[in-house]
């Protein structure tokens, strides 16, 4: 058995993969046979020191397999069923890992498992923002930063099946045809456009009940200018670097906006909030509502690359790391 660990912060060169030794699952707990382990941007995050670990560390919040070994107590899981989680602790990036039955849930039969994988964080992620955080209706026009990302790729087309008008954002001109596949009906390159003068003519000047970011440094204050009088900005992630100090009086004091900082931990803390996010993710995918490519494949021996890649923007969609 082999698990990535790091021993302390830094670039992808501290990520080690080492042999590991599991014992018997105990109460509660499960055996799992790992079939694919999501990547995700905030594993790099966790892998800097951005967000702060214990040392040492396991890293990955997500992944799916197959259950080996049952402990005792455990009697809603049984050996061999297909299942996939997300969240804490980490070490998914490991290919065998004993987890807690609270924080798992059975992949239907019609589900790939290495599909799966890629929708935990990034499906159960999109199924708050749409549904909890800020619940859309039908008809708002709302705003997705790095709409050609592996989030992106999945909330952009669950917000088109609700009814919203979709406008997505982008780093670069190649990544303008993917975010158009991915159901956006306006698509804005950030970096050679002001999208806040965009949004304000697309939307005649009325602004936007909501806009999601998960870019961060880069993206906050214009972000804010998008907004309409009560608006809100939800903020979840830092891909462009951290957030600057927001000036409460004068970014949302003027149009009594609202500024909120999500995460899964928040939305999804018992099994009741979390069977009803990854049953209503699990039906947009076998419905076909939602339709999601797996963008690239690493082994778990590549690891270092995959966060050279992920740092340098080369994924552009859900990826995954088989063990």
């Amino acid at each position: 058995m082999k698990a990535v660990k790091i021993e302390k912060n830094g670039g992808p060169e501290v990520l080690k993969i080492k042999e590991i030794t599991l014992g018997k699952p105990s109460n509660d707990e499960v055996l799992i046979e790992h079939v694919a382990i999501g990547l995700n941007y905030i594993d790099t995050y966790h892998r800097s020191g951005l967000y702060p670990l214990m040392m040492p560390s396991g890293l990955g919040l997500e992944a799916s397999g197959i259950i080996k070994e049952i402990g005792p107590n455990v009697s809603n899981f049984s050996i061999g069923d297909k299942v996939a989680y997300s969240g804490v602790p980490l070490g998914a990036y490991s290919t065998h890992r004993i987890y807690r039955t609270k924080n798992l849930v059975k992949v239907p039969e019609e589900i790939d498992l290495t599909l799966a994988a890629t929708l935990m964080t990034k499906g159960l992620t999109t199924f708050y923002l749409l549904h909890k955080t800020y619940p859309v209706s039908p008809g708002e026009t709302i705003l997705f930063h790095a709409a050609a990302g592996g989030v992106g790729q999945i909330f952009c087309q669950w917000a088109k099946t609700l009814g919203c008008k979709v406008i997505g954002t982008v780093g670069s001109d190649d990544k303008i045809d993917l975010a158009k596949k991915n159901r956006c009906d306006e698509v804005i390159n950030y970096s050679k456009e002001d999208f806040a003068k965009k949004v304000k003519e697309l939307t005649n000047g009325k602004g936007l009940p909501v806009v999601y970011d998960g870019v961060g440094k880069a993206t906050l204050e214009k972000s804010l200018e998008c907004l309409k009088t009560r608006g809100m900005m939800v903020s979840f992630g830092n891909a462009s670097g951290a957030l600057s100090p927001i000036d409460v009086p004068k970014m949302l004091q003027p149009k009594g906006l609202f500024f909120v900082r999500p995460s899964m931990g928040q939305y999804l803390s018992t099994s009741e909030e979390l069977n009803e996010a990854s049953n209503a993710l699990f039906k947009k995918i076998s419905s076909g509502k939602v339709k999601v490519e797996i963008f690239k494949k690493y082994k778990l021996d590549d690891i270092k690359q995959a966060h050279i890649d992920l740092e340098a923007r080369k994924i552009t969609g859900p990826s995954v790391i088989v063990p």
